[in-house]
C-alpha cells in the first residue's frame, strides 16, 4: 500500500471516530425504566379510569341538578376526564408532568364589562347630575328625582 492510500485510510478512520454519536443509555437502563413504567401503570391506570368514570357520573348529576347548566358539568368533566391516562418513562423520570386531574388554562373574562340596567354606576342616582342625591344621603327638597325615574325600580 502506498503512503497516500495509508493517509486516506487514516483520515477516513479519524473522521468516522471523531463524528461518533454521543453515548446513549444502555439496554439495561432502558429495560429498567420500561419495567418500572409497566408496574406503575398496573396501579395507576385502573385508579385513573375509576376517577374518570366517577367524574363523568358526577358531572351528569350536576348537569341535572343545575337544570342544564353545561358550564358546571363541563368543569367537572374536563377536570376528571382530562389528564394523563398512561405513564411513560419520561413521566417517571420527571421530564414530563403527570396530570392526574386536568386543570385547563384560565379563560380571560369578557372584554366588555356588564352593562347596568339603567346605565349608571351603583354610587349614583339617576338625577345626580341635576343636583340629585347620591346613594345613602337624603334628597334635598325640591330635587328633580321624579323626572328621572330609575328604570323599573
Amino acid at each position: 500500500m502506498t503512503w497516500w492510500r495509508k493517509l486516506v485510510v487514516v483520515c477516513a478512520l479519524a473522521t468516522v471516530v471523531g463524528a461518533a454519536a454521543p453515548a446513549r443509555a444502555g439496554y439495561l437502563e432502558d429495560a429498567g425504566w420500561g419495567s418500572l413504567t409497566a408496574i406503575t401503570n398496573l396501579g395507576y391506570m385502573p385508579v385513573k379510569l375509576v376517577y374518570s368514570v366517577l367524574g363523568g357520573v358526577t358531572g351528569g348529576i350536576a348537569y341535572g341538578l343545575t337544570l342544564g347548566d353545561l358550564d358546571t358539568a363541563s368543569n367537572i368533566w374536563t377536570t376528571s376526564m382530562g389528564g394523563t391516562y398512561v405513564l411513560t418513562p419520561r413521566n417517571l423520570r420527571g421530564e414530563d408532568p403527570i396530570a392526574f386531574a386536568y386543570y385547563p388554562e384560565a379563560k380571560p373574562l369578557a372584554s366588555t364589562p356588564p352593562v347596568d340596567d339603567a346605565g349608571w354606576t351603583t354610587a349614583e342616582m339617576p338625577g345626580d347630575s341635576l343636583g340629585g342625591a347620591a346613594v345613602g344621603s337624603s334628597a334635598p327638597s325640591g330635587s328633580k328625582l321624579e323626572e328621572h325615574p330609575a328604570g323599573g325600580f
